[in-house]
């Protein structure tokens, strides 16, 4: 802004203080710290990190389990510590990170500097114009009221989330008895933190035919922990007023049962926090409900880019983690070239597939940062079945199973074939279909 543009500015928003950075990174969880230590580490590029939160590290810094950094730090770590880790590499390249402070929306997208967003915190009102803005809000569970699941609101239903923020942060107890919604990572995850609060999981209850886990994951908790997992089955109703007493079961058959319980946690079922992104005039993909990006983490609104699993929920911390570091090329390629005009094709998929992410190609440079393509299923697949991208009824690729693909577990396509789309008669979409 020049002197007489940021005193129309000052004026239109008393109280507001005004200023400007290189790249505004929102969330500090693992996509955006890695991004952030990346970026600051380039030397020329000032880089700030808000968050909601009072801590940064996101969903890790909850669970304190270990299997964090395997994959991209090479040693195990409990999420603390890797929440710790990628904090402190941001605020060791030169990031600043500011805990507590809510982006609360979007200011005038016209002018000169349209990247503008309004934020609060303690400190008061902030205005901050950004060269790039990067949103790394994340997924969330939907809680209960989301699933439309029937019954008083008893005390004593969770989230995941919710279940290690009262465990490991608040240290308060949880009840003596649960069942836990779902049989996916996370519902895992939600086992563990149960029993080191010393409280008996009664059953694990999925609608699907199998559990969703590693099986080394779910033999353990069967076997050596003795937790019965139900299948094929759906909570119906939650029963008990004042405190949870139990839940009804139906199972696929019409079978109806109870189980007595005291706690109920809902695992799963994500969506992202794309409420930033939506007010933003950011485009979002219809299959993932993020934001819709490019093999660059572009989104449609030039400047505005999105990283982990507010594109995707969920993956693993280290995967939103990879993308943060992958992300940073093309964020510095903007600041250095500035927006560019880009043709982006969709990329759908057909049932049983569920969503795509990157879910757009850009036609003049349809390399993808990542090296290749997440999809969901929401069925299983055998082995050997084959994924085929065509568009136009060209086949541009066709990619073997090589194990089985599970409901809630990460399936990946190669990016060999975005060579080959092309954007005319409008950008047909590309499609990706299971051939049996």
């Amino acid at each position: 802004m020049n002197g007489e543009q940021r005193q129309a500015a000052t004026g239109s928003a008393e109280g507001r203080r005004e200023r400007a950075v290189d790249v505004l990174v929102v969330g500090a969880g693992p996509a955006g710290l890695a991004l952030a230590s990346r970026l600051a580490a380039a030397g020329s590029v000032g880089v700030e990190v808000v968050d909601r939160e009072d801590e940064p590290g996101g969903v890790p810094r909850h669970c304190f389990h270990s299997g964090f950094g395997l994959r991209d730090l090479g040693r195990p770590l409990t999420g603390p510590a890797y929440a710790r880790h990628w904090a402190d590499a941001a605020v060791r390249a030169g990031a600043t990170l500011r805990m507590g402070v809510t982006v609360t929306g979007w200011s005038d997208t016209t002018g000169p500097t349209p990247l503008t967003l309004d934020v609060t915190s303690p400190a008061g009102l902030e205005r901050i114009a950004a060269g790039a803005v990067v949103l790394a809000t994340g997924a969330r569970e939907r809680p209960r009221s989301a699933r439309l699941v029937p019954g008083t609101r008893p005390a004593g239903v969770f989230t995941t989330g919710e279940l290690q923020r009262t465990v490991h942060v608040q240290h308060r107890p949880v009840g003596r008895r649960a069942v836990v919604v779902g049989a996916e990572s996370v519902s895992y995850s939600a086992v563990r933190t149960l029993r080191e609060a010393g409280v008996e999981v009664v059953a694990m209850v999925t609608e699907l035919p199998y559990h969703q886990a590693a099986p080394v994951t779910a033999l353990d908790a069967r076997l050596r922990h003795g937790v019965p997992l139900l299948v094929g089955a759906r909570v119906s109703e939650l029963l008990g007023r004042g405190r949870l007493s139990g839940v009804a079961l139906r199972r696929r058959d019409g079978r109806a049962t109870t189980v007595a319980c005291d706690t109920v946690v809902f695992t799963g079922d994500w969506i992202p926090d794309h409420e930033l992104a939506r007010r933003g005039g950011v485009t979002l993909d219809r299959a993932t409900w993020g934001p819709a990006v490019d093999g660059s983490f572009r989104t449609d609104r030039a400047g505005v880019f999105a990283v982990g699993n507010l594109l995707h929920g969920v993956e693993p911390a280290g995967t939103a983690a990879r993308e943060g570091l992958l992300a940073a090329g093309p964020v510095l390629r903007h600041l250095r070239d500035g927006a560019r005009p880009a043709v982006r094709v969709p990329v759908e998929v057909d049932a049983p597939l569920l969503w795509i992410a990157p879910n757009r190609i850009d036609a003049a440079d349809p390399r993808v940062a990542t090296g290749g393509f997440i999809l969901r299923t929401e069925s299983r697949l055998d082995a050997w079945s084959a994924l085929v991208v065509s568009q136009g009824g060209k086949v541009l690729h066709r990619q073997r199973l090589l194990r089985s693909a599970a409901p809630n577990r990460t399936l990946r396509l190669s990016a060999a074939w975005t060579a080959k789309v092309w954007a005319g008669a409008g950008g047909e979409p590309v499609r990706i279909c299971v051939e049996r």
